[in-house]
């Protein structure tokens, strides 16, 4: 993974497509899409302070397009909103190659335990 940019509540990231990346179509396995959602996420959330960015609750992902060996992928990750126990973001993975969308996501965390350790910390 290459970082591009992040900035508060967003980041970009980009990721040559290799074999191990992909499915036995040669395309890039939905498993990968899903953990670029996961880790970009919680990095979106990060960018609000928190060192440690709480337990996934609920990743969707909607396939669209694809991105095959050689390929560049662009993740795009926005933290919509980090409350008081809720995070929520939505990612877009792009084919930088050929243009293409290749999956679009929302990913929901629980953040409450993380503030509330790192402020009984911070007072000590």
């Amino acid at each position: 993974m290459q970082l591009i940019s992040a900035t508060k509540g967003s980041l970009v990231a980009r990721l040559e497509i290799g074999k191990p990346h992909v499915n036995s179509r040669g395309t890039i396995h939905g498993a990968v899409s899903a953990s670029l959602v996961d880790w970009s996420g919680g990095l979106a959330i990060a960018t609000h302070g928190l060192e440690k960015t709480g337990a996934s609750i609920d990743i969707h992902v909607t396939y669209i397009g694809t991105a095959s060996v050689g390929d560049t992928i662009e993740v795009e990750s926005t933290a919509n909103k980090v409350g008081r126990s809720i995070a929520f973001t939505t990612v877009r993975i792009k084919n930088v190659t050929t243009g293409n969308l290749v999956a679009t996501a929302s990913h929901t965390k629980y953040i409450q335990q993380i503030q509330k350790k790192e402020l009984e910390t911070a007072d000590k």
